[in-house]
């Protein structure tokens, strides 16, 4: 064996290292941050926060983005996650407590299930298979950016009909950023932990939050 092929080896075992920490950070920090989501949810509950205050919660979170990405590669960027994914936990306080008088628990519990079942059945899919999905980018920002103006739309329009589409429709946009993000960090593409932890909690609060939306639809309450 040459000195090349000794380097390369060498080279390619440590992204396989590197692949794997990230991967393992990700999924450890991402436990983390859903269990202190589903504190604050709980508490947010408990005390029965308003409307107004929830859009305040999710306003702050989306400007603790901006400080998470300034901090990503520092370990003060851990705390800052917490604030973000506590914060939009907490903003489903209102939301949760409406379904849960509506229809009660159990229709929670589906939401979380099928939320739940739908990630890891994709995320294994993509580690084990290993395909890279990076081809995918393109077409869920577009779809992300068309759903966005419906919603928007609709918030003038509220066409029942409308909503539900624009709820399936994030749940098959979910569906592909969870393959995508997971495909990027296997392939290299995101090797920075933090970073891929806020990508999937994202991923996985909208699409909660559409599963809630639609099988409270088809449950009868819309």
């Amino acid at each position: 064996m040459d000195q090349r092929s000794v380097y390369s080896n060498a080279s390619s075992q440590s992204s396989v290292l590197q692949t794997n920490k990230v991967l393992r950070n990700t999924y450890m920090l991402l436990a983390m941050t859903l269990a202190f989501s589903a504190v604050c949810a709980g508490v947010a509950m408990a005390v029965g926060i308003s409307p107004i205050m929830s859009l305040l919660m999710t306003i702050g979170a989306f400007v603790t983005l901006f400080v998470i990405h300034k901090k990503a590669e520092s370990s003060s960027g851990i705390y800052w996650v917490f604030a973000f994914t506590g914060l939009l936990g907490a903003s489903l306080g209102y939301t949760l407590n409406f379904y849960l008088g509506v229809a009660g628990p159990g229709l929670i519990m589906e939401a979380l299930g099928a939320t739940a079942l739908v990630f890891f059945a994709l995320s294994g899919y993509a580690l084990t298979t290993k395909k890279d999905f990076s081809f995918m980018g393109g077409f869920l920002v577009v779809g992300l950016v068309v759903v966005l103006i419906a919603a928007i739309a609709n918030i003038f329009f509220a066409v029942p009909a409308v909503s539900l589409a624009i709820s399936a429709a994030i749940v098959f946009i979910m569906s592909g950023f969870i393959l995508f993000d997971t495909s990027r960090i296997i392939h290299g593409g995101e090797t920075n932990y933090i970073r891929a932890t806020v990508s999937m909690y994202l991923n996985l609060y909208n699409l909660f939050t559409a599963m809630l939306h639609l099988l409270g639809a088809f449950g009868g309450d819309d």
